[in-house]
């Protein structure tokens, strides 16, 4: 791989930026102070910021692409467009589908985790459904929303050759909490799609749930005396995922929602769908048909909303934005966090021994580039 050497620029790690160069050799970030081999690479930075990519753990694609749909090309065109968004990492989001379907997209998904990289890196798979409750399924086809069951999640893990990261369940619907307990050993789960009593989403998280999927949407909202799973994913010790466009959350909801977790238990996500980065117009999403108007994406025939246009990049400009905090306040919401939720080793963070998975950011926070392993995969 080489090593490359980022000079003249502002280092995010430990929380602050630092004024000093920062070396990648073979892909990893070498500790300060080692020695610079002779054949490096010299990146002058130009005063800008250093910053660990940005991992998004859900979305169902981008760029004009559909996760569901994606071939191998597809899955490199959707990498390659978050990429220019400063994203070094995503999981894809399969949305519940046919058996036969989901395998398929499963192959598809694993076949370009192992092929060359030439945008962001698909480090894995996250399987929102069919385990869902279908009075909040959302952009979920309901025919196909079925009954907790370990063994389909194992017959899809072993397709996927353990890439499956990530799943999104709901606690009420019949079998999962016990699904749960099977499962929570070999993937991170998730709660949603659900509106699922108290008591409910506590058994589900007592049973290993560790996150909560698009905190506050197709999701039981809280009452003082009936706190619903919103109530138990607010109190308990899990991460919650949030879509920061401004139309999924208030700004004030993802304030209030930082306040009761702390900045360390919230996940920033995009939950993107494949008009992200593309004007208004019909789309799909998973079997769906999708509209877009004014960068929202609903379902053509309800109106329900579908998933979202955000970016990464415009998710870390609207935190900024929504709490009038520094952006270095905000980054772990789109690096660390996320990383630590799903176990991605090496990733979310800048220090030795780290993936030199990296991003350049002005001062206006647009993405200047991308680097993943050192090498750039996209430059403005």
């Amino acid at each position: 791989m080489g090593a490359v050497l980022f000079q003249n620029g502002r280092v995010y790690e430990g929380g602050r930026f630092v004024r000093r160069d920062l070396l990648a050799v073979d892909g990893v970030i070498a500790p300060e102070g080692a020695p610079v081999p002779p054949d490096c690479e010299r990146v002058d930075l130009a005063g800008n910021m250093l910053v660990p990519g940005f991992i998004d753990i859900h979305t169902h694609g981008g760029g004009g692409v559909d996760v569901n749909a994606a071939d191998e090309a597809g899955f490199e065109k959707i990498s390659r467009f978050f990429a220019s968004q400063g994203t070094t990492g995503w999981l894809c989001s399969i949305l519940t589908d046919t058996e036969e379907a989901t395998l398929r997209s499963i192959g598809c998904a694993r076949a370009a985790m192992a092929g060359p990289v030439t945008g962001a890196r698909l480090l894995g798979i996250h399987l929102e459904g069919p385990f869902l409750a279908p009075a909040y399924k959302g952009a979920m086809p309901e025919y196909l929303l079925r009954e907790g069951d370990a063994d389909l999640f194992y017959k899809y893990q072993s397709a996927a050759d353990g890439a499956v990261k990530y799943i999104t369940v709901a606690p009420e619907v019949p079998g999962v909490v016990d699904m749960i307990r099977a499962i929570a050993g070999d993937v991170t789960v998730a709660i949603g799609h659900s509106g699922a009593d108290y008591e409910t989403a506590i058994a589900a998280i007592d049973a290993g749930a560790r996150a909560a999927t698009h905190t506050f949407n197709a999701m039981g909202l809280f009452h003082q005396h009936r706190p619903a799973i919103m109530g138990a994913v607010l109190e308990r010790d899990v991460v919650c995922e949030a879509i920061c466009d401004g139309r999924h959350l208030h700004p004030g909801t993802v304030r209030m929602l930082l306040a009761c977790k702390g900045w360390d238990r919230v996940a920033a996500i995009t939950d993107s769908i494949q008009a992200a980065g593309l004007p208004d117009g019909n789309y799909k999403l998973g079997v769906n048909d999708v509209v877009v108007r004014d960068g929202d994406a609903v379902l053509a025939d309800t109106g329900v909303r579908a998933g979202s246009t955000l970016t990464t990049g415009q998710a870390l400009r609207n935190l900024v934005r929504f709490t009038g905090q520094s952006v270095e306040r905000v980054l772990p919401l789109l690096t660390e966090t996320p990383a630590r939720l799903v176990g991605l080793a090496g990733k979310g963070t800048i220090g030795p021994g780290m993936d030199a998975d990296l991003a350049v950011l002005d001062d206006g926070l647009t993405v200047r580039a991308t680097y993943v392993a050192g090498a750039r995969v996209y430059e403005a």
